[in-house]
């Protein structure tokens, strides 16, 4: 009975369909997000160095994600409205092949960098064991919240309002 729970949870984050509340998920939260630099599906060298001073929220999500494909164009508006106030969108695709994630970003419109992610990436995040997940991280570096899965976009920008409002 163990077992078959396990696999079921285990179906359900790889489907986007829950949360997973281990220690992973903990581990980051108030400690500085892992650095990378990537370059984004137009050749432009985006590092989270960069963007330190404004609040981050960056997604890791697939294409054949539908949760994220839900999720991808709210990011596009909250870049659009909260940019001026110093929000960065970042979005990691965990795609293996840049083409559709080119296909969807284009589709969507998405005005917001947008990178190819590896499993190396997602462990140094805790572990992106399903998708989506995304990370509010502070204008002080710091991980702020860790969203996974089927996220309640109010509650992400509730909490990305709350980091805004920081100076």
């Amino acid at each position: 009975m163990l077992r078959r729970a396990t696999r079921l949870a285990a179906l359900a984050l790889a489907c986007g369909l829950g949360t997973w509340n281990g220690s992973a998920e903990n581990a980051l939260l108030r400690k500085p997000a892992p650095q990378f630099a990537r370059r984004d599906l137009h050749g432009t060298m985006v590092s989270l160095r960069a963007d330190r001073g404004k609040v981050v929220l960056l997604s890791f999500w697939a294409t054949w994600c539908a949760p994220c494909q839900q999720e991808l164009p709210q990011f596009a508006a909250w870049q659009k409205a909260y940019g001026p106030d110093g929000l960065q969108v970042i979005a990691i695709s965990m795609d293996d092949d840049a083409r559709p994630v080119r296909a969807l970003a284009h589709k969507l419109d998405l005005q917001y960098p947008v990178v190819m992610g590896d499993a190396a990436l997602g462990k140094r995040y805790g572990g992106v064991l399903g998708l989506p997940v995304t990370f509010l991280i502070a204008r002080n570096g710091t991980v702020a919240e860790r969203f996974e899965g089927e996220s309640r976009l109010v509650g992400i920008e509730t909490r990305m309002k709350e980091l805004l409002a920081r100076r």
